[in-house]
C-alpha cells in the first residue's frame, strides 16, 4: 500500500475534469458537488484544477454555505506553489473553505513580525509553519534547542498579531547519512539533531494551544527516499517530491478540521469477513477463522485489536450487520479468541435491515449525527450502498487482505484530533450509559418520576486549567444545543480564566448510571448591570434532563448576589442549532431586538423565579464551587 496514493478513497473518476467543467458551469447544489469531486483519490494536478473550480464558484457568488470557512497562513522556507491549491482542495473533503494565505517566499519572520505583513490582512484561523531542516539550520552547526526557540518566537508573534493557532511541524529525516547508523550518536550531525528535534518538540506544544503536524511520521512512513527529491528542491525549491503533495495537503486538512470540531467520533464494524474470517451463520462459531497460530485469524485479531485501541482513545464503537442478533453477539460473549466484547460496544445492530436504516438508528440511540460515523465493512457493494444513500458517512475503500484493514483505516485518518482529554477516553462509556437511561425512559411512562429516579447531581465550576483541554473541545465541536456558535481556541479559553469581567461556566452531571463528564459552558459578560451570555451550549448526550434549567437558576443568582439586573441572551441560527430556537423563551426571557436572523433576549433579575428541576444542585457548595457567589458587586 502506498501511502501517497490515499488508496482509503476511490480513485478519481475518469470524466474528473467534464465534471469540474460542468460545475464551473452551474451545479444544483454546488457545495455538495465540490465535496463529492474531492472525496476521491486525486493527483496533484486533479487537486489544483478543483481549487479553481472552487475559485471560480466564489468569485460567482455561488451558494457555499455548507463549507466552514478557515483561513490558514502558510509560512515556509519553501516552494509552495502547488501546495497552497493542494491544501484548499483538499479541505472541501471535510467540508471546509480554506482560504491559503501565502506571504512572500523565503521571509519567514518578516511574514509574522510585520503587522503589515499579508499574513494579517484578515483574522486567522491557524498559521502552518512548513519549515524543514534547512530553514531550521540543523546538521549545519545549530543545535535543536536553538531551532525550537526560533519557533517559539514565531509563535509569539502570530499569537500577538493575530491569536490564531500556529501549527509546527515535526521534521522529515535526511536520507543521506555520512558515517551510516552512527550518525545518530554523533554530536551535532543532521540526524542526531533532527531526531532531538523530534523529540522534543511535542513536549513544547503541551499545555498550549498550538498543535503538531507530524511530518516525520508521515515522511517515515511514505519512506524517505521517496519523500525527500533533491532535484526538485534544487531547480524550484520544492520542499518534498511532487508526489507527496496530496498525502501532505491531506493531513493539513485533517488538522484544520480538527480544529473546528469535524473529527469522527464512533467507528462501525460489519462483522462476518470484517472482524473475523467467514460467515458467522453458515461456518458457526468455530467455523470462523479468529486467532493466534492461523495468519488469516491473526489478521482479523488485528483489526479488532485495533479498534479496541481506537475506544481507548474514545472513539465509540458500534456494529451494523445483517445477521440474527443472536447469532452475532454470540462470539462477543463465548468466543475464546475475540478481543472485542459486548462491553465494548455502545450500539450492537444486528439484523435484516438494509444497513443503510441501521446506521441512521446507531447515530439516534447514540445521539450523534451521520456524519459522526466511520462504516468499516468488508463488502464493495455494501459500501457502494452507503456512500449513495448516506454520503455524510465516511466509508473507508478496503483492500482485499484483511492484514492491512488497520493501516487503511489508520492511513484515512478519520478520527486524527488535536487534543485528548479524560472525557474522551470516557466516552464509550457515557455512551453506553446513555443508553441504558434511554432504555430505562422508554419503559417508563412518567417522565418526571424518570428524572427523579436517575439521581442527577450538578456541579458547577469556573473554568480552571485542567478542565481547559474540555471546554475549548465543547466550544469548537458542539453544534446543536449552541446558542452562538461562537469558537474559541484553548488558548483563548485560558485567557477567560484571568479575565475579572467573565462569568464563566463549566458544568459536569452525574447519576446512577455514571459520570456524563462536563456536558455544558456558559460565557458571560458582566456589562455593568447587565450580564450578556456570550454562549451557551450543552452536549446533546444529556438533552431533555433539564440541566439548562438547573444552569438557568444557577446564572440567575449568581446576577443577583452580584448586584447585576437583567440577563441578555443572543442566539445567532445556524443549519444546525434549530434545537435551541426557542430555549431563551422557555426559560422566560423575553425577544427585545431582532437583526435579520439574529436576535436578543432579555430577563431582569428580579422577576426571575428558580426552576423546580430533578437533580442536586440547591446546596450551596455547588454554587460557591462554581465560584460565582464571591464576585463583587457590579452596580
Amino acid at each position: 500500500m502506498i501511502i501517497e496514493d490515499l488508496p482509503w478513497l476511490l480513485p478519481a473518476p475518469d470524466d474528473f475534469r467534464a465534471r469540474c467543467a460542468a460545475a464551473e458551469r452551474g451545479a444544483q447544489a454546488p457545495a455538495r458537488e465540490l465535496i463529492r469531486l474531492a472525496s476521491s483519490a486525486l493527483s496533484v494536478e486533479q487537486l489544483i484544477k478543483l481549487a479553481r473550480t472552487r475559485d471560480k464558484l466564489q468569485a460567482a457568488g455561488a451558494d457555499l454555505k455548507e463549507l466552514k470557512p478557515f483561513r490558514l497562513g502558510l509560512v515556509s522556507n519553501a516552494t509552495v506553489d502547488f501546495i497552497a491549491p493542494a491544501i484548499a482542495a483538499s479541505g472541501l473533503r471535510h467540508g471546509l473553505l480554506i482560504e491559503v494565505v501565502v506571504p512572500d517566499f523565503g521571509q519567514v519572520m518578516q511574514a509574522v513580525a510585520d503587522v503589515a505583513s499579508p499574513l494579517y490582512s484578515g483574522p486567522l484561523d491557524a498559521v502552518l509553519f512548513a519549515l524543514d531542516q534547512r530553514a531550521l539550520g540543523l546538521g549545519e552547526g545549530r543545535a535543536s534547542a536553538d531551532a525550537i526557540g526560533f519557533l517559539k518566537t514565531l509563535r509569539e508573534q502570530v499569537a500577538t498579531h493575530s491569536g490564531g493557532i500556529s501549527i509546527l511541524q515535526t521534521l522529515a529525516r535526511i536520507p543521506e547519512p555520512l558515517q551510516g547508523s552512527l550518525d545518530a550518536s554523533v554530536a551535532h550531525s543532521a540526524r542526531a539533531e533532527i531526531q532531538a528535534f523530534n523529540t522534543e518538540l511535542p513536549r513544547t506544544l503541551e499545555g498550549t494551544a498550538d498543535i503538531l503536524l507530524d511530518v516525520g511520521a508521515l515522511a517515515e512512513t511514505a519512506g524517505l527516499a521517496r519523500w525527500h527529491d533533491a532535484p526538485m528542491w534544487h531547480v524550484a525549491k520544492m520542499p518534498f517530491a511532487q508526489a507527496m503533495v496530496p498525502i501532505y495537503a491531506e493531513q493539513v486538512a485533517r488538522l484544520a478540521a480538527a480544529i473546528v470540531g469535524k473529527a469522527r467520533k464512533c467507528l462501525v464494524l460489519d462483522l462476518d469477513n470484517t472482524i473475523w474470517g467467514g460467515v458467522i451463520g453458515d461456518d458457526g462459531m468455530e467455523g470462523i477463522r479468529l486467532g493466534q497460530g492461523d495468519s488469516v485469524g491473526e489478521a482479523f485479531l488485528a483489526i479488532q485489536r485495533h479498534a479496541l485501541e481506537l475506544g481507548k482513545r474514545g472513539i465509540i464503537l458500534a456494529v451494523c450487520s445483517k445477521n440474527e442478533d443472536g447469532v452475532a453477539t454470540r462470539p462477543f460473549r463465548e468466543h475464546p479468541e475475540m478481543l472485542l466484547r459486548e462491553e465494548h460496544i455502545a450500539a450492537f445492530q444486528a439484523n435484516w435491515v438494509d444497513k443503510a436504516e441501521n446506521l441512521r438508528v446507531i447515530a439516534k440511540k447514540l445521539n450523534i449525527g451521520t456524519d459522526s460515523l466511520v462504516f468499516l465493512d468488508d463488502n464493495p457493494a455494501e459500501r457502494a450502498i452507503i456512500r449513495k444513500e448516506l454520503p455524510e458517512v465516511a466509508v473507508p475503500e478496503l483492500p482485499s487482505d484483511a492484514a492491512y484493514y488497520p493501516r487503511t483505516l489508520s492511513m484515512g485518518g478519520y478520527f486524527d484530533n488535536i487534543s485528548l482529554s479524560a472525557e474522551d477516553l470516557k466516552r464509550s462509556e457515557f455512551y453506553r450509559s446513555q443508553i441504558e437511561r434511554t432504555q430505562l425512559q422508554e419503559s417508563s411512562s412518567d417522565v418526571e418520576g424518570y428524572l427523579r429516579s436517575l439521581d442527577m447531581k450538578l456541579d458547577v465550576a469556573r473554568f480552571e486549567p485542567v478542565g481547559r483541554g474540555r471546554v475549548a473541545q465543547l466550544i469548537n465541536k458542539t453544534n446543536q444545543f449552541n446558542l452562538t456558535t461562537k469558537r474559541y481556541s484553548e488558548a483563548e479559553v485560558a485567557r477567560m480564566e484571568q479575565d475579572p469581567s467573565l462569568i464563566t461556566i463549566q458544568a459536569r452531571l452525574a447519576d446512577s448510571f455514571g459520570d456524563n463528564g462536563m456536558i455544558s459552558v456558559i460565557i458571560c459578560r458582566a456589562d455593568g448591570p447587565e450580564w450578556r451570555i456570550d454562549t451557551w451550549l450543552m452536549s446533546c448526550r444529556v438533552l431533555g434532563r433539564r440541566v439548562e434549567q438547573a444552569l438557568a437558576n444557577l446564572l440567575f443568582r449568581a446576577a443577583g448576589e452580584a448586584g447585576a439586573t437583567s440577563i441578555v441572551g443572543e442566539f445567532i441560527p445556524t443549519d444546525r442549532n434549530s434545537l435551541v430556537n426557542d430555549h431563551y423563551l422557555k426559560l422566560g426571557f423575553e425577544k427585545v431586538e431582532e437583526a435579520g436572523e439574529v436576535s436578543l433576549w432579555r430577563r431582569d433579575v428580579a422577576s426571575f423565579e428558580p426552576f423546580d428541576v430533578p437533580m442536586d444542585t440547591t446546596g450551596q457548595e455547588a454554587f460557591e464551587r462554581a465560584g460565582l457567589s464571591s464576585l463583587e458587586s457590579i452596580k
